[in-house]
């Protein structure tokens, strides 16, 4: 599918919306746990959602559209949610990451990008040049990775009681 600004932010607002319904009133069970050393679980990933909203998505766009900016992107620390989050609930944790998600494409769309722009680039710290389509395009893939990521999480719990299915539910061997 080639990238559409519009298709694209169908995905980035309905995000925030699918993981409340789906995470807010879970057992604990359900969200503080992960599928194996040195993965994330449901709370750990929307943490790191909200730092993807606070430092990183429209960050990077506006250094690709601000060109006078001429550096690479500033380093983003994909793990400052295990100190970030740390005391909160999910519930808040969701609360903060809808309310800056609903910011941030605000300000999307208030910039009006044109195909031109899309076509414009930034520098990534360790892939170089990227162009602000394929950032935009990796936003909303991002978002898809981390849904997948929580159902992959979610049905590890009940790995072991599931029987020969096993062999039929493709995610539960990492």
């Amino acid at each position: 599918m080639k990238f559409e600004l519009d298709r694209a932010t169908e995905i980035l607002y309905r995000t925030p919306v699918i993981l409340k319904e789906w995470l807010v009133g879970l057992d604990p069970g359900w969200i503080h746990h992960n599928y194996g050393e040195d993965t994330f679980s449901p709370f750990d990933v929307i943490g790191h959602l909200v730092q993807g909203e606070i430092s990183d998505w429209m960050t990077r766009v506006e250094l690709i559209l601000d060109q006078s900016e001429s550096g690479p992107f500033p380093a983003w620390d994909r793990y400052a949610m295990f100190q970030e989050s740390d005391g909160k609930t999910i519930e808040e944790l969701l609360n903060e990451f809808t309310n800056l998600r609903r910011r941030n494409l605000e300000l999307l769309f208030n910039k009006r990008i044109t195909e031109n722009e899309l076509n414009m680039y930034g520098t990534h710290p360790s892939l170089g040049k990227v162009t602000l389509r394929q950032l935009l395009a990796t936003w909303v893939a991002h978002d898809l990775n981390h849904i997948h990521q929580i159902a992959k999480c979610m049905a590890w719990q009940y790995r072991n009681e599931i029987g020969p299915w096993r062999q039929f539910i493709t995610f539960m061997d990492r």
